[in-house]
């Protein structure tokens, strides 16, 4: 997919229909992965990537209404993009239109598959962040443990280690912010990312980027109920449920053109 290239930040005019603030990544290599961390981080090397825009916030339950509205919650396929069913599910209709529940319109969309995270993000022109690229979003060229820095978690960089459905507004902790100024990546909801879970050394062109292959697809950043060892930059999500094809109570998702 071509890349758009912009000399700035693109700010909350750009694209207001949506709500949507997407920031700036400069293109350039960055360290992925860790030689200390889990296996499937190793081995640490270097990625060059290609400037990218990104969401400065995850996508709520309010933007992903307005996708909903416009598509359905199925593709023409029968592919479930967002699982209504489920009890975690926060969005719902209500006298034929799809409505977030009260209280919940500006916390983190869960219950989006894989496929209808693509589709959300294809519907405005954007796509899924690949694995490398949400990671340098992440952790800049410093090679930091956290967005923030190296410091460890606590309850006013993010959320986390919190009940089954407990999630936060997103964009409450600017203290969390990665350097480039990209908010939650750690905790308050897992977040799919476009490449399938390969092992490393990350390679674009080894089929982990086919978006028409069924494959597990990667989580990144951690969700509103993980340990403070999963949130770091380089955590891949091993431990998470995320078959493509479904909803899952702890991932969400953010868009990057």
């Amino acid at each position: 997919m071509a890349c758009l290239f912009f000399s700035g930040r693109v700010g909350a005019a750009a694209d207001a229909k949506y709500g949507s603030d997407m920031v700036r990544i400069p293109a350039g290599a960055f360290l992925m992965g860790s030689n200390d961390g889990p296996e499937d981080e190793r081995p640490q090397h270097q990625v060059d990537v290609a400037e990218f825009l990104i969401d400065r916030n995850q996508i709520t339950n309010a933007q992903f209404v307005q996708f909903l509205a416009a598509k359905g919650s199925k593709a023409p396929d029968g592919q479930v993009w967002y699982d209504v069913d489920d009890n975690d599910a926060r969005i719902h209709q209500r006298g034929g239109k799809w409505t977030a529940d009260p209280g919940h319109e500006d916390h983190p969309v869960v219950e989006a598959s894989w496929y209808g995270a693509l589709a959300y993000c294809n519907w405005l022109g954007k796509r899924l962040p690949t694995e490398a690229e949400w990671e340098k979003a992440a952790r800049g060229i410093d090679g930091r443990k956290y967005p923030w820095g190296n410091d460890a978690p606590d309850r006013s960089r993010a959320h986390f280690a919190a009940g089954w459905n407990d999630f936060r507004p997103v964009g409450t902790f600017p203290k969390g912010a990665s350097p480039y100024g990209v908010l939650d990546l750690s905790g308050n909801g897992w977040e799919w990312v476009s490449s399938a879970y390969l092992p490393y050394p990350y390679d674009p062109k080894d089929g982990r980027e086919d978006l028409n292959r069924v494959q597990i697809r990667g989580t990144r950043g951690g969700g509103q109920d993980s340990s403070p060892d999963e949130l770091t930059t380089t955590q891949r999500g091993r431990k998470v449920s995320r078959n493509p094809r479904g909803g899952h109570h702890n991932i969400g998702f953010r868009c990057v053109r």
